[in-house]
């Protein structure tokens, strides 16, 4: 893993998001490079600042974010770029661009430095990136180290997709990784299908030496019981495929996916089916 991209809005939640990025960067020798959006000069726009006066407002706002975190940032390079259009596909396009290995983003935006976006757009970014995006609530407490990381494991075809990025983001951090079977059905075919799916992968952690748990759970209420386990453990990612095999095209995420990464206090790294086979 090499360059990691931060969507920056300057509200508390992306700041907490840079922070969070700091600790993954600082821990693999990555590079962080933030963006801001401008979508406010358009048209109909109800700003009367000058262009180029906001964007010397926030080009500051970078460069002492820079200042601020310097001596904690012991990763890479630390930069910023500004850019102007649609918010989560410029960052989306960014990432690409630099050819990112993860995007971190908070989930939550609130109001104060003209208009804040990361909040409507969180959602966007994880559906169409091209890379896996690690989403962070506020409120998360940031440790020093990501230690554990929980990695749900369901009867879906693409349940899997997820393991490599996670394999190699937990040897990179010495992190250990929970392996959580949820079985939503009572068919006992599917109950197999999990089984062998969470065998699997289980084989692979312990091939690459690996720590990692195996836990089970019967339930309807995905979501709970993820964030709920998640919580009894401390830990500091979740793991999770977006459900969106057949939504691709128009940006969907799954049900059980949206409502973990609206929902879960502790930070959630999203896949979508075609981040299948990415090696970070």
């Amino acid at each position: 893993m090499k360059n990691i991209v931060v969507a920056v809005d300057f509200s508390g939640g992306s700041i907490h998001a840079l922070k969070y990025a700091i600790k993954i960067a600082n821990s693999i020798g990555a590079n962080i490079f933030m963006i801001w959006v401008d979508k406010t000069f358009e048209s109909d726009s109800i700003y009367s600042i000058s262009k180029e006066n906001y964007r010397g407002e926030v080009v500051r706002r970078f460069d002492e974010l820079i200042e601020q975190y310097r001596d904690e940032f012991t990763g890479g390079k630390l930069d910023y770029k500004l850019r102007t259009g649609k918010i989560y596909s410029e960052v989306v396009a960014f990432a690409q661009a630099k050819k990112a290995d993860l995007i971190i983003t908070g989930s939550h935006g609130v109001s104060g430095f003209e208009e804040y976006w990361i909040g409507s757009n969180a959602n966007r970014i994880v559906a169409h990136a091209a890379c896996p995006v690690i989403t962070v609530r506020n409120m998360f407490i940031i440790k020093e180290k990501i230690k554990r990381i929980v990695m749900p494991i369901d009867n879906s075809t693409t349940t899997l997709g997820k393991l490599e990025v996670t394999l190699h983001l937990a040897k990179l951090l010495e992190a250990e990784v929970h392996i959580v079977n949820i079985y939503s059905t009572n068919l006992k075919t599917m109950h197999k299908r999990v089984d062998n799916f969470a065998q699997k992968a289980k084989r692979r952690f312990q091939k690459e030496n690996v720590s990692c748990i195996h836990e089970r759970f019967y339930t309807q209420n995905v979501t709970k019981v993820v964030i709920d386990y998640a919580k009894s453990i401390d830990a500091d990612l979740i793991s999770i495929m977006t459900e969106q095999d057949n939504n691709l095209s128009t940006g969907i995420i799954g049900p059980n996916a949206q409502q973990i990464v609206n929902h879960s206090p502790i930070p959630v790294l999203s896949f979508h089916s075609s981040n299948v086979g990415l090696t970070l």
